[in-house]
């Protein structure tokens, strides 16, 4: 039955009326873009201190003018600049240099309430950032006068320090003062005018250096923007950049282009934009209204990919053919049956994991990551950015151990990421979940070994033939996969960190960065020295092995205080030759795989040293393993010949 035409005409105008609203919108933007960068830098609009009139390239406080990591924004006493997510005050800066003095603001999220929950009695804390000050990634860098002042500063000692368990990042800081701005490295750097001593108040001492203002330089060789504005200034342009793309193209602004006509500048800007509305209204009309009725679909789509600032980031650092495919909240919604409890296949402190079937028909494990969220238990928090590490991590990276990822959806409503279903739980869930008594039947000694290998291929994958080499840095029994035939996949990337030499404090191969990873699996030298390397992970492969020997848990309160972590019980009991009383009894059973049992005991104890320096790298893991292997087979064939003997002779008599 035909609308009636009430209803028709209603929808027709409605559409006309939208079509006419998109055309203003249109018009306004082309209007806009031609007129973003002022054409005589000269000219002062607003007040932006500490610059006397418009800023300078490379700072611009116009949206797509000027350099992408030197936007400002004007307020007074001091205008703002944001770099990585944190924001600074422009406290000095000398024309014709190529540095600046910066104040970082203090965390919006910590308010006098938070820190007086948190016991923290120091008021200062207020005034210093809640994390390193990062420049990497930005043309920034810290000065070298900044950073020797902070390598001079010492607490006195005792240093007098809040409670660490509620403040730890507070604490760090009063120990290592230098770790305020990550940059810096280890290296102090001679600083010959400086006199320091100790100081009492070290939080004290840094909030005065952050007021006053750390000096920030940066280097304009070899970056495309400064080279590029030369050229556009050769040319009478104007330098910006492109906002629309995510890559934020150079571009030159010039006075006379396609989008403004040299007759637009001797227009007010009130009648400019008038008459720029009425000579593109008409030709655009008819343009807009097509595409919207034919595209609306797809661009509502592909717009809320566009604008979602995770895949905006996800894209800057790879090209979108190199990322998994994107997927909506709704097909992941559909797929798992509105996120049913019943499809749940897993939960924690990062989120739930729910059984999904996608609309080609493959069964997938879809991860529900909660936003800023942790648990006592988990003892860590899944963030944004552990969200983007996981997908950059996984999407160059192709072993049959190691996890494989299908896609991922960032949305307001949640982070997911969508993996390979591995339908046989944990290696955790097998040797100490609820069914672990049945389990670990299937759990003989030769799976045990093979499940170590194959644990070590993937590590040694990850540290030799990735490049640059990838540190997983949480690799627990939990996060070990086993499939239905017993082989393994490891996952969980969401800490793993690439070994890049910009972000390493020497050229000797470890990144510098605050530790992570789980309790009883965390290296020891890691979490004095801050040093991540690949060793890290050989530490927490060697408690998994210990896992496998003893199948007891990495971390147990019911023990006794000095043998509550694994490593520590064991170790013991081996340099007290000792071995046996924490061999699985269901191992205790394979009475041949006892030498291998040791061997591999021997293995783990290397890897459990608490200096990195003595532990093996994953190839010599990897080999050692393949020993005690050959080894086991052979002890095994040469028993079943023995058998077989045995059972002739006894058939003859």
């Amino acid at each position: 039955m035909a609308p009636p035409p009430f209803y028709f005409s209603t929808i027709v105008s409605a559409r006309a009326t939208l079509c006419f609203i998109l055309c203003i919108v249109t018009v306004l933007l082309v209007s806009a873009t031609a007129h973003t960068c002022p054409s005589n830098p000269e000219i002062s609009t607003l007040p932006c201190p500490p610059f006397t009139s418009n800023p300078p390239f490379p700072f611009s406080s116009s949206p797509g003018c000027g350099h992408p990591s030197f936007q400002i924004k004007c307020f007074t006493p001091h205008s703002v600049i944001s770099i990585n997510h944190l924001s600074f005050s422009v406290l000095n800066y000398e024309p014709n240099s190529s540095s600046v003095s910066l104040s970082p603001h203090p965390p919006e999220t910590k308010s006098a309430t938070s820190v007086v929950n948190k016991n923290c009695s120091f008021p200062h804390f207020l005034s210093i950032p809640d994390r390193s000050i990062n420049f990497s990634g930005s043309p920034f860098r810290v000065s070298d006068a900044s950073c020797s002042r902070l390598h001079r500063l010492q607490p006195c000692s005792p240093p007098s320090l809040p409670n660490c368990s509620h403040c730890p990042w507070e604490c760090r800081l009063i120990k290592n003062p230098a770790q305020l701005l990550r940059d810096c490295g280890s290296t102090a750097h001679p600083d010959l005018d400086l006199e320091q001593g100790c100081q009492s108040d070290v939080l004290g001492f840094l909030n005065n250096i952050l007021t006053l203002g750390i000096q920030v330089e940066w280097e304009e060789a070899g970056d495309p923007y400064f080279s590029g504005c030369k050229d556009c200034r050769a040319k009478n342009g104007v330098c910006g950049f492109n906002l629309t793309d995510p890559d934020k193209q150079f571009i030159c602004f010039h006075a006379q282009s396609s989008f403004s006509p040299a007759w637009v500048h001797r227009v007010k800007p009130n009648r400019m934009a008038i008459l720029s509305l009425s000579v593109a209204l008409t030709s655009l009309l008819l343009v807009v209204c097509v595409a919207t009725a034919i595209f609306r679909n797809r661009r509502l789509k592909s717009s809320a990919t566009e604008e979602d600032p995770t895949t905006l980031f996800l894209h800057n650092q790879r090209s979108a053919s190199l990322l998994p495919p994107v997927f909506t909240f709704e097909e992941l919604q559909t797929s798992t049956n509105n996120f049913d409890p019943k499809r749940k296949i897993g939960d924690g402190g990062f989120g739930s994991v729910y059984l999904g079937q996608l609309f080609d028909s493959r069964i997938v494990a879809v991860k529900y990551l909660h936003k800023h969220h942790s648990t006592a238990a988990a003892g860590k928090a899944f963030s944004t950015k552990s969200f983007c590490n996981e997908i950059l991590i996984l999407s160059s990276i192709d072993h049959p151990n190691l996890v494989k990822l299908h896609g991922y959806c960032s949305d307001p409503r949640g982070l997911l990421l969508i993996y390979d279903y591995v339908p046989n739980g944990t290696l955790s869930d097998h040797l100490h979940g609820p069914k672990s008594l049945y389990r670990k039947g299937s759990l003989t000694w030769q799976v045990r070994l093979e499940i170590a290998l194959q644990t070590a291929l993937a590590m040694e994958y990850l540290h030799f033939s990735v490049v640059p080499p990838i540190v997983h840095r949480d690799i627990t029994s939990s996060n070990i996969f086993v499939e239905k035939d017993m082989r393994i996949k490891v996952g969980d990337f969401g800490l793993s960190r690439l070994l890049v030499l910009q972000e390493t404090s020497s050229s000797t191969g470890y990144v510098w960065t605050g530790p992570q990873g789980t309790p009883g699996y965390l290296d020891p030298d890691y979490h004095r020295s801050f040093r991540l390397t690949e060793k890290s992970d050989i530490y927490s492969f060697g408690v998994v092995l210990l896992e496998l020997i003893s199948g007891l848990k990495a971390v147990d309160q019911t023990r006794d205080k000095r043998e509550m972590a694994l490593a520590d019980l064991v170790v013991s009991r081996i340099q007290m030759g000792q071995l046996h009383q924490v061999v699985d009894p269901v191992l205790a059973l394979e009475e041949e795989a006892m030498d291998a049992v040791a061997a591999v005991a021997e293995l783990a104890f290397r890897c459990v040293a608490d200096d990195k320096d003595d532990r093996p790298d994953s190839k010599e893991v990897v080999e050692e393993l393949k020993r005690v292997r050959i080894r086991s087979r052979g002890l095994r064939s040469s028993n079943s010949n023995t058998d077989d003997e045995v059972a002739k002779t006894q058939g003859g008599c």
